[in-house]
């Protein structure tokens, strides 16, 4: 998948985008740690009742100039993608997603398109 200015996740409604007001530290505040090649990356879990051993994770990562990003719920192990709108918990997982992309937004990480 490529970096991208607008993502949408698998089975949700809204659509995301970077925003223009983007900052580094409010993405190391919110958990995204540096990776190698220099991008930004975020994993969450989206499992309240064991966030340990999650069943469904968030995964989103960020180019390095701050102008594309992938997003995407992975499965526990991070190897498959996942529709959690389908699953027997959406209901838990859609708000534990919601809760966390609110946050980026009310951050200027994203806002919703």
């Amino acid at each position: 998948m490529q970096f991208q200015a607008s993502q949408q996740i698998t089975g949700d409604s809204t659509t995301y985008q970077i925003s223009e007001h983007i900052k580094q530290y409010p993405l190391i505040d919110l958990g995204f740690e540096k990776t190698r090649q220099g991008n930004y990356k975020y994993e969450g879990s989206l499992d309240r009742q064991n966030p340990f051993k999650p069943v469904a994770k968030l995964r989103i990562v960020i180019n390095q100039d701050l102008t594309g990003f992938k997003m995407e719920t992975v499965n526990a192990n991070g190897l498959q993608k996942i529709n959690i709108y389908q699953m027997p918990r959406a209901d838990e997982f859609k708000t534990q997603l919601h809760f966390i992309m609110d946050e980026m937004v009310e951050r200027e990480i994203f806002k919703r398109g």
